[in-house]
């Protein structure tokens, strides 16, 4: 098969062919038909991941496919089945082999596409917003990076949820995505200061406290801002560093206001917590099902340019979600 290979940390992943896999007992063989490409799969291969694999390796956390082959105590009625999986690399391939309790059914008319853009980027922002800040009905909530990746999908969440959500993104047509994904005011911070202007929606809408929840993907000064325009009793999520600076937290903020900053890293969240896992993940499909919740995919790669959709990614110029197709025929 055909896979895109991380041979050195720091080093674009190259094209190679390799063996096929092979279901062990307990297995599943899976023709993987679409990719989705994540902010982590930058920090992996860079070598700065929270969990490294041993090199070399196949990048690539969520996929979707179909059953193509099964191991020994497996089921053979799953063969054929349309299905998504999160993995901890091995996504960027024409197939993989993993164990079949990590595969999901995917949902009658639900695309390949939309179930590999699916499952990292709306399971972090509901699990965090739902079930780590414990977000509720009429709270006010800011997003950062609302037309990225998880921040479309944070917007999404929180307005499922019920609350009120302050989006901010970088340039007109990024705000625009954030205003098109249900976000009920936008800031452009290019051109606007955040700090004042949450403050000032705040005061015109009588949420005069500030906001309830911060869900930040972004880091740096950001996150600084973020503490300046926050209620007593706010909870701040730190989802990840997209700004690539890494904000050191002021305690004394934090004591005068009684504001809980919460760490959330999704992989280890669902091991921790196996229980909620099945339980928001069942939550998510049927989101997705009824239509409540919507994947956007703004762009699709051959799995051999998935070095451009990496590009991307760290110039941020890319805009809400973008899948590798790794087959032809995937749609």
């Amino acid at each position: 098969m055909r896979a895109m290979m991380c041979e050195k940390f720091g080093v674009a992943p190259v094209m190679r062919t390799v063996d096929d896999p092979q279901a062990g007992p307990g297995q599943v063989v899976i023709d993987i038909y679409a990719c989705g490409v994540n902010f982590a799969d930058t920090l992996i291969i860079a070598g700065k991941y929270q969990q490294q694999p041993d090199i070399p390796f196949i990048p690539g956390f969520e996929i979707a496919g179909v059953v193509a082959s099964v191991g020994e105590g497996v089921d053979a009625a799953v063969i054929g089945q349309r299905v998504m999986a999160m993995v901890a690399n091995g996504g960027f391939a024409e197939k993989i082999a993993l164990d079949a309790g990590r595969i999901i059914p995917i949902p009658d008319g639900v695309a390949f596409t939309d179930a590999a853009a699916f499952q990292i980027t709306y399971g972090t922002s509901w699990f965090a917003l739902k079930y780590r800040a414990n977000v509720r009905a009429g709270e006010v909530v800011l997003v950062h990076g609302a037309a990225g990746g998880v921040g479309v999908t944070a917007v999404e969440c929180a307005k499922v949820l019920g609350a009120n959500v302050i989006a901010t993104a970088g340039g007109p047509e990024k705000c625009e995505i954030a205003r098109q994904h249900g976000a009920d005011f936008v800031i452009d911070y290019k051109t606007e200061n955040i700090t004042d202007t949450v403050k000032d929606i705040c005061q015109r809408h009588g949420w005069k406290a500030g906001v309830n929840v911060v869900y930040d993907p972004v880091g740096g000064d950001v996150f600084n801002q973020s503490l300046r325009c926050v209620a007593p009793g706010a909870r701040l999520l730190v989802i990840g560093f997209a700004s690539g600076d890494v904000p050191q937290i002021p305690a004394n903020i934090l004591l005068v206001k009684n504001i809980a900053v919460l760490g959330f890293y999704f992989g280890a969240y669902l091991d921790q917590n196996p229980d909620i896992a099945r339980d928001g993940m069942s939550e998510l499909l049927h989101n997705l099902a009824v239509g409540h919740i919507t994947p956007s995919v703004s762009r699709q790669f051959a799995l051999d340019d998935v070095s451009q959709a990496f590009s991307a990614l760290r110039d941020r110029s890319a805009t809400s979600k973008m899948v590798v197709l790794c087959r032809e025929d995937a749609q």
